[in-house]
């Protein structure tokens, strides 16, 4: 592989765990994320001519430390604190350069308890995990959120000065603190695989990478606190995990689950996911993510969709509701009632949600409408809420599908 193409892959796989040591190191996002890309820049400029590294990733932290620490001597008037944090670690430790996974890993969890620290406003949180943790730009979390790039970006900035002004640590909580952080993070790494398994916007219907990020994380803080509601998060991303090869044809067109081919789900992973169901529905109340993930399992059991228990499914929905009761879960469960009890009593409570403006901008409810009423026969209202859709819908993958469906109405 040529030097460029071997540099533009390892930042795609490799910038953000590199991003999260350079904040440890360097103990400032500004000064971490203009060190990141002046590495990859140095990579390009000296790999051609003296050989790519045996320890890429090391060589990059390296090369971006000791560029920080460069800029720092050249500039005047720099803040003490990044002088401070910079020069006690002025040599390496020795060896470090062949850092383990584990450590580099851990460096990611760190960043993910800072993203998410009990200091930040929620919404900040989440804005600050996507940019930093995942490496989404400002204009897709913008879209993902329904808001103004300008108004997101200003919410990540007033995140990291608050982080920078009160100090906020950079470090996993203790073990007495971590129950309390432990629903902020979830959350925030539940979002992060969403965006990966069906993606806000662009060409491909999935982000692979940002899925796999949310796997390999939930599995960290599973072996740091392997509680019920952790169990039932990452059994719910690994059964939804397992049908990614099914969800899009060879040239990536959308396939809905009734029209999957389950024989190329993934077994190993509804394997390992539904172990972790049975553990995250021991206890006495199961958590939102247990019932979400008890939810996905009957769908991984299921051998067709005309055999699913779609009883069961309401069922579990209706508990959800009562535990979670946002628009969303509401409008799943809808579509579980109208796979259950039929397309009407479906399309009565998606037409309540958009009674009371539940999600008059998320483009699923609109899609979901337009099925229902396609299947009573009400063309022409099927026919406005597909387009309805696809006004507000940026993923090519889901656009080609609606207009596929809206061709098919006569």
């Amino acid at each position: 592989m040529a030097v460029p193409e071997l540099v533009e892959a390892l930042y795609r796989s490799e910038s953000r765990r590199i991003l999260a040591t350079l904040i440890r190191l360097l103990g400032d996002f500004e000064a971490a994320e203009d060190a990141l890309h002046e590495a990859f820049r140095a990579a390009l400029e000296q790999w051609p001519t003296e050989g790519v590294p045996e320890h890429p990733r090391a060589w990059l932290v390296s090369a971006g430390r000791f560029k920080a620490i460069d800029r720092l001597r050249r500039s005047v008037g720099r803040e003490l604190p990044l002088q401070e944090a910079l020069e006690p670690a002025a040599a390496p430790p020795s060896g470090w350069e062949q850092e383990d996974d584990a450590g580099l890993a851990d460096d990611q969890l760190r960043l993910i308890f800072t993203c998410c620290h009990p200091a930040l406003p929620p919404e900040a949180r989440t804005a600050l995990t996507l940019r930093e943790v995942c490496g989404l730009t400002t204009e897709e979390i913008a879209r993902a959120y329904l808001t103004a790039p300008a108004a997101l970006a200003q919410r990540i900035v007033r995140a990291k000065t608050r982080i920078r002004d009160d100090r906020i640590p950079y470090e996993v909580p203790s073990a007495e603190e971590l129950p309390a952080r432990r629903d902020a993070v979830l959350k925030v790494i539940y979002l992060v695989f969403n965006e990966g398994y069906s993606a806000s916007s662009g060409e491909s219907l999935t982000r692979p990478d940002l899925s796999g990020e949310a796997l390999r994380l939930g599995r960290l803080l599973l072996n740091l606190l392997p509680d019920p509601e952790v169990q039932g998060l990452l059994a719910l991303m690994l059964l939804q995990e397992s049908r990614r090869r099914a969800r899009a044809t060879p040239d990536g067109d959308l396939v809905l689950l009734e029209d999957q081919d389950r024989s190329l789900w993934d077994q190993a992973l509804i394997a390992e996911g539904l172990g972790l169901v049975d553990q995250a529905l021991a206890g006495p109340r199961p958590g939102p993510y247990g019932l979400q993930a008890a939810i996905a399992a009957a769908h991984a059991q299921a051998p067709s969709t005309g055999r699913t228990d779609w009883a069961q499914i309401a069922g579990l929905y209706g508990l959800l509701a009562r535990l979670l009761p946002t628009p969303v879960v509401k409008l799943n469960q809808a579509v579980a009632v109208a796979m259950h009890e039929g397309p009407e009593a479906g399309l009565a409570l998606i037409d309540a949600l958009l009674t009371v403006g539940a999600l008059d901008g998320y483009p699923l409810i609109h899609a979901a409408r337009a099925d229902l009423c396609r299947r009573l026969g009400r063309v022409a209202e099927a026919r406005t809420s597909y387009q309805q859709a696809l006004r507000l819908t940026n993923q090519a993958p889901e656009r080609r599908f609606l207009e596929r469906r809206l061709g098919e109405l006569h």
